[in-house]
């Protein structure tokens, strides 16, 4: 592993954990071997707390990787919760409405899932960290603030069902980045009559790399504990 001229570590983000938690821990890692106060990590695709999976993590010079991995393909299990929403679409807020079920059948979910296929709009989150006029909009809506998004164009490559109960369903979805899976959970509620939410998301593919690529946390550490110390001759330069 060499650390400097750059590495991409997949790691297994854990549930509860930002991006943010995920960066500072590698770096962590990182400083503490290399015996530096200050160095270059960055990770290609934000997952919220509440999601687990697939994290890409670019060290050094292979930080100017970040925005081309971005743009790769992203594979998702979702699990959503039929019959009721929150304000954030998650588990991150409380339960605010209910809905009835009883019609809900998997032939209709199967048939609503069509919908969300190819080149669709979505509008994000309010509970997001989309930015307006230089705010973010978690913070807005945290604040009790009105919050007005405009529809983003994404594309939506699979969408299958994988699990279907009366009141929860489990599907795969293949998309483009910048598709928020708890906004698709509220367009399925909505496709469907009803009302819907996501209560678990694991992120199983960003680009060419999957779970089988991933490391735990503490696994990445380890490595990186007993990475050969190796400085090119300018790296005073670009660190």
């Amino acid at each position: 592993m060499d650390l400097v001229t750059g590495e991409i570590i997949c790691i297994d983000k854990p549930l509860g954990w930002t991006s943010f938690n995920a960066v500072k821990f590698i770096r962590g890692a990182i400083l503490r071997r290399l015996g530096v106060k200050k160095f270059k990590v960055g990770h290609a695709g934000t997952l919220d707390p509440l999601a687990t999976g697939v994290m890409v993590v670019c060290t050094g010079r292979a930080t100017k990787q970040i925005e081309q991995l971005q743009d790769g393909v992203k594979e998702y299990i979702a699990t959503i919760r039929l019959g009721a929403t929150t304000p954030s679409f998650d588990l991150e807020t409380e339960v605010d409405a209910t809905y009835p079920t009883e019609h809900i059948t998997e032939q209709a979910v199967r048939e609503a899932l069509t919908r969300f296929t190819g080149r669709i709009e979505q509008i994000p989150p309010a509970f997001s960290a989309c930015k307006i006029q230089g705010r973010r909009a978690y913070a807005m809506a945290r604040n009790g603030e009105e919050v007005d998004l405009r529809p983003k164009v994404l594309v939506i490559d699979e969408i299958e069902l994988t699990e279907y109960a009366p009141d929860s369903i489990t599907v795969r979805v293949v998309c483009s980045k910048g598709t928020y899976i708890r906004a698709m959970a509220r367009d399925i509620g909505l496709a469907l009559g009803s009302g819907a939410h996501l209560t678990a998301l694991r992120r199983t593919r960003v680009g060419r790399f999957t779970l089988a690529d991933c490391l735990s946390p503490a696994q990445a550490a380890d490595i990186i504990g007993s990475a050969p110390l190796t400085f090119p001759d300018d790296y005073q330069q670009d660190n």
